[in-house]
C-alpha cells in the first residue's frame, strides 16, 4: 500500500462518526492537523442556524408517519455474564487497560436487561410510534456458531411482545458491533468465514424471531468497524492495521447481502435492508483539486457501501486508489458483488456530520462541533445527504436510524434536566428532513439517538446521547427536557 493511500486512510479515519476517541488517547494531534479553527458550542447555548421552520412549528410530518429512537445492546444491556451471554470483542476491548474512558466496561451499562419492562413504559409515555434496537449475538450464540442460546432469544421475545403489546413497531438490528470474542480469535472480519456464521446466525433469529419482527437491519456502520476498528484501533477489536481495513470492509458487505439472503429463504414476511453512516462530503474551496478529492473522499465514506448494495459494484475510483494488489481487491470473488446487492426493502441512514475536504486530501471544520470533537452540527447536511441517496441509488424507503448529539446533561436542584441545546439540534435536523421529505425522498421514520443515556464506546459513561437521563449508579431513569419536547412532536406529528 502506497504511502500516499496510507496517508488518506488514516485522514479518513479521523472523521470516522464515532472517531472521538481519537482526542483521548494522544491520536488528537493527527486529527486536528490541518483543521481550522472553530468555536465549540456548549449544549446550552447552541448557534444560530437557518431552518425553513418558523419559532411556533407549522411543519407537518405525513401521516403514519414512525417517529421512534434507538439504541444498541451492549451499550445498554448490562447482563453480560448471565442467560448464556457468551464474551463479545467490546468485553475484552473495554476490560483492556487504556481502551476506554475511566476504564468503563458494558458490564452494567443501563441494566436494560433488567430493567427493559420499565423501559417500554418509558417508550409508551413518549409516545414512540417505532424502536430501534439491536440483538446481541453472543446473548443467541456464545461462541458465534451453533444451536441458539433460548434464554437469549426468550429475552428478545418478551421484548417484541412489550413492544407490541404498547404499539410500538419493533426495528431489530443484528449486528451492532458485538462480535464474539471466539470469532475474533479465528481471524475476526478479516476472515470470511465469519460472514458466513453471521448468515447462520441471522436465520437462527429470523426462524425465531421473525413474526414479530416487521423490520430488520442487517449491519450497523460497517465504516465505522472499519475505520475506528481497524485503522485508528480505538474501537473493538482495537488494531491498526490498514491493510486488513478494506477486506474488512468487503466481509462485512457479505454478510449483508447474506443476511437479505436468509431472509428470504426463511420465509418470515419482515422488510431488511442496511443502517449506512453517511457524511455529505464537500470541497472545503472552489478550486478544481478540492472537487476531485472531495469525489475519491466520498467514494471511502458513502459510494464503497451504497453503490455495492444499490449497484452491485465497488466504486472504480476507490478500487484504483487501494490497488490491484489490496487484500480486499484480491479478496472479491465472483459472485459476492451478486451476494451483497440482493434487493433490500429499504436503507437506513445515520447522519451525524458533514466532512469539508481540501485539495491534498485533508479536512477542515467548518461549522461548531458538539462534546463529541468530530462532530459539527449542520442540520442542511441532513437534506443534502436524504436527497442524495434518492438522486442517485432510486426511491429506495428510508428511514433515519441515528441522529443526535452529546450534552453534559446534569440534573438541576428540582431534578430536572434542562438540555435545551438537544432541542435546538432536533428541531432543526427535523426541519431538514421535513425539507427534504418535501422534496420527493421517501423517508419513512426517524429515530433519535438514543433513547437512554448509555455506554458511548471509546468514551464509556462520559458523554451523555440520550432523551433520557440515566442515573448510574442507581440506574433511576428521569425524561429530559428534549424528552417531553419530542413527545409533542409526536403527538402533533411535526413541528
Amino acid at each position: 500500500m502506497s504511502l500516499l493511500t496510507r496517508r488518506r486512510l488514516l485522514r479518513r479515519a479521523a472523521l470516522s462518526a464515532t472517531a472521538a476517541g481519537a482526542a483521548r488517547t494522544g491520536l488528537a494531534g493527527a486529527t486536528l492537523a490541518g483543521t481550522a479553527a472553530v468555536a465549540v458550542s456548549g449544549c446550552d447555548s447552541p448557534p444560530e442556524r437557518n431552518t425553513d421552520a418558523d419559532p411556533d412549528g407549522g411543519l407537518r410530518f405525513p401521516d403514519g408517519f414512525g417517529w421512534g429512537a434507538a439504541t444498541s445492546a451492549y451499550q445498554i444491556e448490562g447482563a453480560a455474564k448471565e442467560d448464556g451471554r457468551g464474551e463479545s470483542v467490546w468485553d475484552t476491548f473495554s476490560h483492556t487497560p487504556g481502551r476506554t474512558r475511566n476504564g468503563d466496561t458494558g458490564d452494567v451499562a443501563a441494566d436494560h436487561y433488567h430493567r427493559y419492562a420499565q423501559d417500554l413504559d418509558l417508550m409508551r409515555e413518549l409516545g414512540l410510534r417505532s424502536y430501534r434496537f439491536s440483538i446481541s449475538w453472543p446473548r443467541i450464540q456464545a461462541d458465534g456458531s451453533g444451536r441458539p442460546n433460548q434464554r437469549g432469544l426468550d429475552f428478545y421475545r418478551r421484548l417484541l411482545d412489550g413492544l407490541h403489546e404498547r404499539g410500538i413497531a419493533p426495528m431489530a438490528t443484528l449486528f451492532h458491533w458485538d462480535l464474539p470474542q471466539a470469532l475474533q480469535d479465528d481471524g475476526g472480519w478479516e476472515n470470511r468465514d465469519t460472514a458466513e456464521r453471521f448468515a447462520d446466525y441471522a436465520d437462527a433469529v429470523f426462524r425465531a424471531l421473525g413474526d414479530r419482527v416487521p423490520a430488520w437491519l442487517t449491519i450497523n456502520e460497517p465504516k465505522t468497524v472499519v475505520q475506528n476498528g481497524y485503522i485508528w484501533g480505538h474501537h473493538a477489536p482495537g488494531h491498526r492495521d490498514e491493510a486488513a481495513a478494506y477486506l474488512v470492509a468487503h466481509h462485512l458487505q457479505l454478510a449483508h447481502g447474506l443476511a437479505v439472503q436468509a431472509l428470504r429463504a426463511s420465509g418470515a414476511s419482515g422488510r431488511i435492508g442496511p443502517a449506512l453512516n453517511l457524511h455529505p462530503c464537500y470541497p472545503a474551496d472552489d478550486s478544481a483539486e478540492a472537487a476531485a478529492a472531495t469525489r475519491l473522499y466520498d467514494g471511502y465514506e458513502n459510494r464503497l457501501y451504497l453503490d455495492s448494495v444499490f449497484k452491485g459494484a465497488y466504486p472504480q475510483d476507490v478500487l484504483a486508489d487501494l490497488g490491484p494488489d489490496s487484500r480486499m481487491v484480491r479478496g472479491v470473488r465472483d459472485g459476492d458483488l451478486k451476494i451483497i446487492s440482493s434487493p433490500v426493502d429499504l436503507l437506513a441512514v445515520q447522519y451525524y456530520t458533514p466532512i469539508y475536504v481540501t485539495g491534498g486530501g485533508g479536512t477542515v471544520r467548518k461549522w461548531p462541533t458538539s462534546e463529541a470533537e468530530w462532530q459539527q452540527i449542520y442540520p442542511e447536511g441532513m437534506y443534502d445527504i436524504l436527497t442524495r441517496v434518492t438522486r442517485d441509488y432510486g426511491r429506495v424507503p428510508i428511514t433515519i436510524t441515528e441522529n443526535g448529539l452529546p450534552c453534559p446533561d446534569t440534573p438541576g436542584p428540582d431534578g430536572t434536566v434542562d438540555d435545551a441545546g438537544r432541542v435546538s439540534f432536533l428541531r432543526d435536523h427535523f426541519a431538514a428532513a421535513h425539507r427534504a421529505v418535501r422534496d420527493g425522498v421517501p423517508l419513512e421514520s426517524y429515530h433519535v439517538w438514543s433513547l437512554l443515556d448509555n455506554f458511548e464506546w471509546a468514551e464509556g459513561y462520559d458523554q451523555r446521547w440520550g432523551l433520557v437521563y440515566v442515573d448510574y449508579a442507581s440506574q433511576r431513569r428521569v425524561l429530559k427536557r428534549s424528552a417531553h419536547w419530542y413527545r409533542e412532536v409526536i403527538r402533533r406529528n411535526g413541528l
